[in-house]
């Protein structure tokens, strides 16, 4: 990083797979956010993307991710290990090519985003870097005044107040002196150790990572915020932040508070600038004159000392500045004063002439009185204001606001006003206007990283009650207060609320209720947003009613839980509602709603961004549904080929277990069957189809029902096998050969049980006598699906009283743990164990005996056949 000094380093490796490149993001994320380099993270967190991106998919390599911090930025570096491939240096005079390819947009991005970047080999790998540079903040600035009359002092109370709070390296409150318990009357004890921002009301800038945090964190700082008091009210308050550190080094922050009228007992006057032997020669800038310096360096707080100085300069009751949007159709209020700016903030009025529109916003327009012409200035509708002067802001001849003043009281203002109003707006137009592009830059690249990041998570999963929880977590509180998601089945189907989210948790029961008995807005497919008032209006005549019903109540407290949960899901919702359809393969498949609390508006680009996540998340849900229909199908045929149940054969005891291996399987190439052939005898199988998946369960419902229709066609076990094994023989390509154990059971009047088995390259079936000992019950016979001509026969076995007949597929036997299997004489050895169990419990015991004999989930399918005769009961 050339001569700076090197304060911190973090390094990480990503394997060249794709879910690599989110793990960089979140570590590089992590990794600034942790050094408080909260400015330069969105820019980044894009960069990084590219670049691992083109390393561990492109290159197909591992990605080494470097970040090197300093006392004024800091550097990531990307590399690679596949120095064959040529990067185009911007030296060489390559072309970059079109932003669209699919390659090639980390050079340019980095050329468009970092302060400095490079490409470097070494012998064995090459690495990008880029460095980006942390912007400077200001510190305070100490200053001596003159001498002044009495008359001239700043007036304040006979009692100044001076807050003194100190802030410990986390943020916590460490010290509460007496002023600051009377200002805002929170004792002592109640603060200690809590956060200063439960106590602030910061003026909160969208689209910024300024904050009371950061304020805290510079060496000096002076400003205005807000102290909520114990009785809830917000007390405006100048502070002055002073950062010290104690002997052993750990840092902690002095706040100093007064009253804001009183702000005159800590602000620093600014220090006129060193007069030198040309000042007689330099004329003042116009916008520092009407601004003052230092300017406010970011756009909010450029624009709100504008409408101060402007209100100020026309001894005027309110101010405002609206600008307008790329295609001048629109203007948004951004900064007022002497207005309820809350209510006011980012609302939109149409530029042309009409009513409640603002008609005057390309030329300077004086109003007189506004009760003579209602809403030719909708911003000031129902705020008392009556007269009115409105100038344009434009540069090289484009509009880009609108700066007014107004008054309380009608006929203040006249042409005169108006020009000494234009006058200061045509200074202060050019600064605004690039302040503004400047946070549109700040925006975009947030959003890019938002719209990343919402990508990945939204690709990360098929499951569509998920995807739409994503949704509306990734909505809420980024963009919107409030979340609803409606979904559309088919064509033919109504709107169907899905998913509610709020910033709140207690409001969602509430918002539920509320939009469940509002109609669902209309699956138009036109892109982009649309205003729905349906829940705002609804919420209104629900806290009407509530408040009618509630008339007799005193006090609010007296007021029932229901009803102020009716109150709140109002206000959270009375504010500006959007609706943006989820449009997928041309078709409207549900509506993202987004609402604000009341007299809230959306601001243009949080609109723009909510409409590129709604493609997305579109798709993604359309995705889901596919997925999940098609797993519906897939689990349907699957179940079809299992038994619908086992027999109640008399004097028999019967168990199967079944597992198919592979995620989302219920059926693979093993199965079993137990089934009546007719009056006093039984059949059952259990075999095993080459290989697992969808193609050895076709073979498997081809066995399984040959098997059934045959034995009650009266053939003995070896005609059905070799019939059988014509049928699979028939499928061509498509037969896979096939181990099966089959036989007929015959309850017999003494309490014992005959079998006749066919084992067709099956596992040998196995008895376990009452006395413990274990012995296979059958020969070993060919496999079917192989040859054309068979010869099998079969074998009576006899099981007596308490004996029991294990059948299991080669899943069991060939259960592994590194070099070590299962095999036949394990499973024997667990058998017999088994002495005086249940077909049930012999089932179970051997299931966890396969479990637990490797660590790793079992990768062949399994079936346990157990059947075992009862001992008679005891006289």
């Amino acid at each position: 990083m050339g001569s700076a000094v090197i304060t911190a380093r973090a390094a990480a490796t990503f394997e060249p797979v794709g879910r690599s490149v989110a793990t960089a993001r979140a570590f590089v994320r992590d990794t600034l956010q942790g050094w408080g380099y909260n400015d330069v993270v969105d820019d980044a967190v894009v960069l990084t993307s590219e670049l691992v991106t083109n390393a561990v998919i492109h290159a197909g390599t591992a990605a080494d991710v470097l970040c090197l911090r300093s006392e004024d930025g800091v550097r990531v570096e990307v590399a690679d290990h596949y120095p064959e491939r040529e990067v185009p240096l911007q030296s060489t005079g390559l072309d970059f090519g079109s932003p669209d390819r699919e390659n090639g947009r980390g050079l340019l991005l980095c050329a468009a985003l970092a302060a400095r970047w490079g490409v470097e080999y070494t012998p064995t790998r090459k690495h990008v870097w880029f460095q980006l540079d942390l912007p400077e903040r200001p510190v305070g600035i100490r200053s001596a005044g003159p001498l002044l009359p009495t008359a001239l002092l700043p007036v304040a109370d006979q009692r100044v107040r001076v807050a003194v709070v100190q802030i410990d390296h986390s943020g916590s409150i460490a010290a509460w002196n007496d002023d600051a318990a009377f200002l805002f009357g929170h004792a002592p004890d109640q603060v200690a150790g809590k956060q200063l921002t439960d106590f602030v009301a910061w003026p909160h800038t969208p689209g910024t990572n300024t904050g009371i945090a950061e304020a805290l964190r510079l060496s000096r700082w002076e400003g205005s915020y807000g102290i909520r008091c114990a009785d809830g009210r917000t007390i405006p308050v100048y502070a002055s932040h002073l950062r010290v550190r104690d002997t052993d080094g750990e840092p902690s922050t002095v706040c100093l508070l007064v009253r804001d009228h009183e702000r005159a007992v800590l602000q620093s006057p600014v220090r006129a600038p060193v007069s030198d032997s040309s000042a007689e020669n330099r004329t003042t800038d116009p916008f520092e004159v009407f601004i003052g310096s230092p300017a406010p360096d970011d756009l909010d707080g450029l624009l709100q000392r504008t409408v101060e100085r402007a209100r100020d300069m026309l001894d005027a009751d309110a101010a405002f500045l609206l600008l307008a949007t790329d295609d001048e159709t629109e203007l948004e209020v951004r900064a007022t004063t002497g207005l309820p700016s809350a209510r006011q903030r980012f609302a939109r009025v149409p530029v042309e002439a009409g009513t409640g529109r603002y008609g005057s916003a390309r030329m300077p327009a004086v109003h007189e009185d506004l009760t003579a012409v209602p809403g030719a200035v909708p911003l000031l509708t129902d705020t008392g204001m009556r007269s009115v002067v409105t100038v344009p802001l434009k540069v090289e001849g484009r509009l880009t606001g609108s700066l007014g003043v107004a008054a309380e009281a009608p006929g203040r203002y006249s042409n005169e006003e108006a020009l000494r109003l234009q006058f200061a707006a045509d200074r202060i137009a050019l600064a605004v206007e690039s302040a503004r592009l400047g946070e549109l830059e700040r925006l975009r690249r947030g959003s890019l990283s938002f719209l990343v990041e919402a990508s990945d998570l939204l690709a990360g999963t098929l499951d569509r009650d998920q995807t739409l929880a994503l949704m509306a977590q990734m909505t809420v509180p980024t963009l919107a207060t409030w979340c609803a998601v409606y979904t559309i089945a088919d064509q033919s189907s109504d709107p169907y609320l899905s998913y509610v989210l709020h910033e709140d948790e207690d409001l969602i029961d509430g918002l539920k209720a509320l939009l469940s008995k509002v109609s669902p807005p209309d699956p138009v497919p036109t892109p982009g947003a649309r205003i729905w008032s349906a829940p705002s209006e609804a919420g209104h005549r629900a806290a009407l009613s509530t408040s009618t019903r509630s008339l007799d109540h005193d006090a609010p407290l007296s007021m029932s839980t229901a009803t102020r949960t009716i109150l709140a899901t109002a206000q959270a919702v009375g504010g500006e509602t959007v609706v943006l359809p989820l449009v997928a393969r041309n078709r409207v498949i549900g509506m993202l709603t987004l609402g604000k609390p009341s007299d809230d508006h959306f601001r243009q680009e949080i609109l723009e961004l909510a409409e590129d996540l709604s493609r997305r998340a579109a798709l993604a849900l359309d995705n889901a549904r596919l997925y999940s229909e098609r797993m519906a199908i897939s689990q349907s045929l699957q179940r079809s080929l299992l038994p619908p149940g086992l027999p109640d054969v008399p004097n028999v005891e019967i168990e199967v277990i079944y597992r198919a291996a592979g995620e989302g399987n219920e059926v693979g190439g093993d199965f079993y069957d137990v089934f009546p052939i007719r009056d006093g005898a039984y059949g059952f199988a259990i075999g095993d189809v080459c290989g697992t998946g969808p193609e050895a369960a076709a073979v498997t419902g081809l066995a399984r029902h040959a098997l059934r229709l045959l034995a009650r066609e009266g053939f003995p076990g070896p005609a059905v096998l070799e019939r059988l094994n014509a049928a699979i023989l028939d499928e061509g390509a498509r037969s896979r050969f096939l181990t099966l154990l089959y036989g007929e059971l015959w309850p017999q009047e003494d309490g014992s049980a005959l079998l006749k088995v066919v084992c067709a390259g099956h596992p040998l079936p196995l008895r376990l006598r009452q006395d413990g000992t274990v012995e296979p019950a059958a020969e070993p016979q060919p496999l079917l699906g192989v040859l054309d001509d068979l010869e099998l026969y079969e074998q009576e076995v006899t099981l007596d009283p308490g004996d029991v007949l294990l059948c299991v597929t080669d899943g069991v036997t060939e259960r592994r743990e590194g070099t070590r299997m299962l095999g036949d004489d394990g499973l024997a050895d667990v058998l017999s164990t088994c002495t005086g169990l249940t077909a049930g419990a012999v089932a179970a015991r051997i299931l966890r005996a396969v479990e637990r004999f490797a660590a790793e989930p079992a990768s062949d399918d399994m079936a346990i056949l157990a059947m075992r005769v009862p001992e008679p009961p005891l006289a």
